[in-house]
């Protein structure tokens, strides 16, 4: 979710479901496979309460833990029989000569040393790269945001912005990013190795290169570049994915939060507005106030040159990222990667805003599986796509190729550098389906699906109401207004033994509805024995573990019964769409991108912005006092600090089962 949207309560349904609901049904929902003897057999009853799972029906799911009941306090929930560990926490030591974390002391400095905030993508890499350790590896995080009246005493969220000191603005730079550092399991016990050779922290003051159809274009030149090929910096780095070749691709998520000034007298404001500018929402961390590259006045491309998709090399320091503009220009929540049937490598994406769109790159060339530095640039040549979704079950991929099309000279797409630096506009022209808020993207390579979460939509109408068709239900998005989001699951061509990546066309299927089963008005759909506390809503970040089972976060459940949770469900067989409560975060935080050791004994989850929902739920709490707990320990008056936190089980059984 962007920097702008994190703190606003939701989901808070304004309008009625679309009355026309059924009819969006017949056309798409209707066909899943999961819901088909469902229906069958209950007919309308199918969209009643749903009853409790018995034994039998229980006993369909592979999943074999004791599931969790809802709850909703200030601890963290895991299932009996297995242990909770915290790895790592904001502000905590990566390298041998890193200070210990003092947050009435914390400056640039420090933190570029440290563990970053609001820890978002995570990635656990085996160590050595290409074998399937799973008690040694690599860890890869992103720190997506800040919230500095969280972080330092004497804040508050209506004068930060102006009392935030020299040293707390750059700590607040250095604290976002990406950390990679190594990871060991010795006996039970998970530690972070201090000296690992890998171990690097990337930030707001990194030199980053920039390349692909956009480099060097007069729109990314800047006083301090006048090449328009290097940037300083990454910022509102949220999800992402891992290349073939090890390498990670971080996605660029509501940069336009961080500029400060008037836009208005750019010469392409419609563009900035297009991006997601916010007059109300923006200079977030006042670092115009120590870097005037910040202010639209001062350098007015400076903003042009944020969310983008960045490669960062996590196996050697000395590298440095780039930013491939050939993946456009959006709000990035990730960028997950496939190999298609001729080698070619395939880069799935969501542009996670509401009315937003579903993105595929896909490589020129076949990556080179024997020498790795030959993919070096690969991402740099290719084809950028957007999706079209069909009511008889297909998707099309649409290319966005300058001169193709409506993507024409007079239209504004002169070059491929004019369509990947207004990505959406090009997509609109083309004719793509808008989804409500596309985020989570995960290939599960078992069976050559892919699983895209739509996380919600409050602003999506039912069908006939309003001006802007964009904004009315469609097929891939068949709630209006959409508060409890859903899962799409995409087939590709090739069947799980070939699958093609790179097809022109899809099918696909809505794999879930998100709601509670026992309010019609809910209209959910998950497996018939879906228990009381298996539901959710709000689906963000997607993760296959090695045994094939799909696992779902949420941001932003409603506000009464629960906290942002983990769910654990089967995508084939008896147990589909059959969804189990594993692990609740704290009140006021969110966990996100499970990861998993080789052998799934392990699975690793970041839990970021600890104290957000406490201060929603207190309307009148304003700073880190107010919100005010340090979990686990929940000691007032200090600052709660996102953390990497690890699952595992007795004897290294596998996690879930």
């Amino acid at each position: 979710m962007t920097d702008r949207q994190k703190t606003r309560p939701r989901p808070n349904p304004r309008r009625a479901f679309a009355p026309s609901y059924g009819t969006i049904l017949e056309e798409g929902v209707r066909r899943r496979t999961v819901l088909k003897g469902f229906i069958a057999a209950m007919g309308a009853a199918a969209f009643a309460p749903a009853l409790e799972a018995t034994k039998a029906e229980a006993a369909e799911s592979t999943l074999t833990f004791p599931e969790l009941k809802r709850v909703r306090d200030a601890a963290d929930h895991w299932p009996e029989g297995y242990e909770r560990q915290i790895l790592v926490r904001w502000g905590d030591a990566l390298f041998t000569d890193s200070p210990e974390f003092d947050v009435t002391k914390l400056n640039g400095k420090a933190a570029e040393r440290q563990f970053g905030y609001n820890n978002d993508f995570t990635q656990f890499l085996p160590l050595p790269w290409g074998e399937k350790s799973s008690d040694h590896g690599l860890m890869v995080v992103s720190h997506e945001y800040a919230t500095p009246f969280l972080m330092f005493p004497g804040l508050t969220a209506d004068d930060y912005r102006e009392k935030m000191t020299e040293d707390q603005i750059r700590a607040v730079m250095a604290a976002v990013g990406v950390s990679v550092f190594e990871v060991r399991k010795d006996g039970n016990q998970w530690q972070v190795v201090k000296d690992g050779k890998y171990n690097r922290r990337i930030h707001m003051s990194t030199e980053i290169g920039i390349s692909g159809p956009a480099a060097g274009d007069d729109r990314l030149k800047t006083k301090a570049d006048p090449t328009g090929t290097v940037v300083f910096g990454t910022i509102s780095n949220c999800n992402g994915g891992i290349t073939p070749w090890g390498t990670m691709l971080s996605g660029e998520e509501g940069a336009m939060d961080v500029f400060a000034g008037d836009c208005t007298k750019l010469p392409n404001q419609e563009l900035v507005e297009r991006q997601g500018w916010d007059e109300d929402e923006n200079d977030i961390y006042s670092v115009s106030r120590v870097e005037p590259r910040f202010k639209f006045e001062e350098e007015p491309n400076e903003w042009m040159r944020f969310d983008w998709v960045v490669e960062i090399d996590p196996f050697d320091p000395t590298a440095k990222p780039v930013k491939r503009t050939s993946l456009g220009r959006m709000t990035h929540e990730g960028a997950q990667c496939c190999v298609a049937p001729d080698g070619r490598v395939v880069v799935f994406m969501g542009d996670d805003d509401d009315f937003e769109y579903i993105y595929r790159f896909v490589t020129r060339d076949p990556w080179n599986p024997g020498d790795r530095a030959a993919n070096k640039d690969l991402l740099d040549h290719g084809t950028l796509s957007v999706a079209k979704f069909e009511s008889d079950g297909t998707m099309r991929w649409i290319p966005l190729i300058a001169g193709e099309g409506p993507l024409t000279a007079e239209a504004g797409f002169k070059t491929q550098a004019d369509v990947v630096l207004a990505t959406r506009a090009a997509a609109d022209l083309v004719g793509a389906t808008p989804m409500d808020g596309p985020e989570g993207f995960i290939p599960h390579l078992g069976t050559g699906k892919l699983y895209v979460a739509m996380t919600e939509n409050e602003d999506r109408l039912p069908k006939g109401q309003g001006d802007d068709e964009k904004e009315q239900v469609n097929v891939a998005n068949p709630r209006g207004p959409n508060p409890h989001g859903h899962l799409l699951e995409l087939v590709t061509p090739g069947g799980p033994d070939k699958p093609d990546y790179a097809a022109e066309s899809f099918k696909w299927d809505v794999f879930v509805l998100c709601g509670d089963p026992a309010k019609p008005e809910d209209q959910a759909m998950f497996h018939p024995a879906t228990t009381s506390a298996g539901w959710f809503t709000d689906p963000d970040n997607l993760a296959v573990d090695p045994a094939g089972r799909l696992w779902v976060t949420t941001d932003g459940p409603p506000p009464e019964g629960i906290a942002d949770s983990v769910y654990v469900m089967d995508t084939e067989g008896p147990g589909r769409a059959l969804p189990k409560l594993i692990y609740i975060a704290p009140v006021g935080s969110e966990t996100c991108s499970p990861t998993f050791t080789s052998d799934g004994s392990s699975v690793f989850l970041s839990v970021q912005h600890p104290g957000e929902l406490r201060m929603a739920d207190n309307e009148d709490a304003t700073s880190m006092e107010d919100a005010g707990t340090n979990w686990p320990d929940f000691k007032p008056g200090v600052p709660a600090r996102p953390s990497l936190v690890v699952l595992t089980r007795g004897n290294n059984e596998v996690v879930g089962s």
